[in-house]
């Protein structure tokens, strides 16, 4: 059931881009040709060099992996510079702030880091797939208003995971 959420909520986050005039495609790890297509690494590839923007659904389509792995192992098979992965606080922070009020955030953090402090922003899969593909993941909150846009642009407040500087 979290696999066809996540096609749901690509298929509303094609459906936002696309009334702001970006040309999006959503492309599933399980075939459902009749919302969407299928995950096809060439295609994907040939979207984004027409400019397209790409959404990627339904995890890796097999049960285990997590979302956050199924990120990392698009980001890799894309090139992608970074992995942006946005969640409910706005980085990572050494305990949930939520449940401790005076928990440490993080401007940035190694991926040994987060993998021996055993941090929860992403699976360990996920981290390490990011690690040895060098891909920086930059943690961000979904509920602040213009927080993606100021990411993209290399602004706002997030929190960074990548080799040591």
């Amino acid at each position: 059931m979290g696999m066809l959420a996540t096609v749901m909520n690509a298929l509303a986050m094609q459906a936002a881009l696309e009334r702001t005039g970006l040309e999006s495609r959503v492309q599933s790890a399980i075939p459902m040709s009749t919302v969407c297509e299928s995950y096809i690494r060439r295609r994907a590839i040939r979207h984004l060099e027409k400019g397209r923007v790409v959404i990627f659904a339904a995890g890796t389509g097999n049960p285990f992996f997590t979302t956050d792995t199924a990120a990392a192992l698009r980001a890799a098979e894309m090139n992608c510079n970074a992995l942006l992965k946005g969640t409910k606080v706005d980085g990572v922070y050494s305990a949930d702030p939520v449940k401790v009020p005076d928990a440490i955030r993080y401007d940035w953090l190694s991926y040994h880091d987060v993998l021996a402090r055993e941090l929860k922003v992403m699976d360990a899969s996920a981290v390490s797939l990011s690690r040895e593909n060098k891909i920086p993941i930059v943690v961000f909150s979904i509920n602040d208003r213009g927080a993606l846009a100021a990411v993209l642009k290399g602004e706002g407040r997030a929190t960074v995971i990548k080799e040591r500087a």
